[in-house]
């Protein structure tokens, strides 16, 4: 199933005038989403589930070589909970500082986001729920996804980079 959904939303203005905006209001729906969900609780487990299939992926894994589990689940937690109306207990680096130095695909986006659904319907959460949480993440895409090689080596020229072809593709052809 190909997801795709239609964001109206400058996640990049947002950030840069966020002393203006509501990081609550980051979607017309984020407000209610947290207690919705049930707050943390739901979160954390669909975040357990949902890094537990990322570690143990062949391709996905590759990008959290010598990473804490528990640490990234936690800050992930706490991001996306601020995101959706919950209490602003995020203190980590915002999306594209994060990932700046990973060279991340539309391919590798589309998986991971494949995966947070699956995870979504692991932990039970109803189907209304998944689809706002997907928009939440969805709109991050933008911030995080590199439109080539070369522009990825062009705006990223310091640190190590991480490159992870995907394992599953021939990669002589």
């Amino acid at each position: 199933m190909q997801l795709s959904y239609l964001i109206d939303i400058d996640i990049t203005f947002l950030y840069t005038h966020q002393d203006k905006f509501s990081e609550v209001n980051i979607c017309g729906m984020c407000e209610s989403i947290f207690v919705a969900l049930g707050g943390y609780l739901t979160i954390e487990k669909v975040h357990k589930i949902f890094y537990d299939k990322v570690f143990s992926h062949d391709w996905l894994k590759q990008y959290f070589v010598n990473q804490d589990q528990s640490l990234i689940e936690k800050q992930q937690t706490n991001f996306m909970a601020e995101k959706m109306g919950g209490p602003k207990n995020y203190v980590g680096k915002l999306p594209r500082q994060t990932h700046i130095h990973m060279y991340i695909t539309e391919e590798l986006f589309n998986l991971r986001h494949e995966l947070l659904k699956n995870s979504l319907e692991e932990a039970k959460v109803p189907r209304d729920l998944i689809e706002r949480w997907l928009r939440i993440d969805y709109a991050f895409k933008r911030l995080i996804v590199d439109e080539s090689l070369e522009t990825f080596h062009a705006s990223y020229t310091f640190k190590r980079r991480i490159i992870v072809p995907n394992p599953s593709k021939d990669q002589s052809s």
